[in-house]
């Protein structure tokens, strides 16, 4: 079932953080260069290496980055939910795509047009500044991704997954799975086997409880220490 929504493209936008700063005759500017999108689950959105025509806004869904490989397996490099947007780091250098797109689910886009999103920062010090940390807030996340592969063990990277957006003051924590084992698999650059059995063995010794998609923490001291 196709996404639905009564609000107007300026006012879509006036919610999002990326567009706070931008007063009502700005995102109204906006709004005329930008248009809705919808895509169904598993559709492709571009291909590595497409030419960029706007940036990407999710709101409702989740879309899928990935770098595809020859023999038909992908790294999967971020999930995109509501309120996040992706595309931007192409299309102000002038350059191709450089990963993927492909819906988890069924979602809802805005894509804003390069000339208006360019021109709302060069006449918007504020949207400017808000837009470039949002570009540093994502190759950070990159790096410690990146960071999380390379030097933890493949049930360290597990624990960390799980973890790492529990409140720092709480005993438990409930988790539901947005993506399926398979996608989350390849996010922590695992096997989908291993990332099964590393589940199976945190839920044996008492870490965690498994039902579905549903994981409840238990003692989050214990797993984050578990996660080094």
């Amino acid at each position: 079932m196709m996404l639905e929504t009564r609000h107007s493209i300026s006012e879509i936008l006036s919610r999002q953080r990326l567009f706070r700063g931008l007063d009502v005759d700005e995102l109204a500017r906006m709004a005329k260069g930008s248009r809705e999108y919808r895509i169904g689950k598993n559709e492709t959105l571009f291909q590595k290496g497409d030419i960029p025509t706007g940036m990407h806004l999710v709101i409702a869904g989740q879309i899928k980055l990935y770098l595809p490989a020859a023999n038909g397996a992908e790294m999967i490099v971020h999930m995109a939910g509501a309120g996040e947007a992706f595309g931007e780091e192409a299309l102000l250098q002038h350059k191709p795509c450089p990963l993927a797109a492909q819906a988890n689910r069924d979602t809802l886009l805005v894509v804003i047009e390069k000339r208006v999103l360019i021109e709302a920062m060069h006449a918007n010090c504020e949207f400017s500044n808000t837009m470039m940390t949002h570009m540093c807030e994502r190759v950070c996340a990159l790096v410690e991704s990146m960071e999380t592969c390379v030097q933890l063990s493949s049930a360290q990277r597990v624990v960390h997954y799980l973890t790492q957006h529990a409140p720092s003051e709480a005993d438990s924590y409930h988790l539901e799975l947005e993506s399926n084992k398979q996608t989350i698999a390849s996010q922590l650059n695992l096997a989908p086997e291993t990332f099964s059995r590393v589940l199976n063995r945190l839920s044996k010794d008492g870490y965690i409880h498994v039902n579905g998609r549903n994981i409840t923490l238990r003692n989050l001291n214990s797993l984050r220490n578990y996660a080094g």
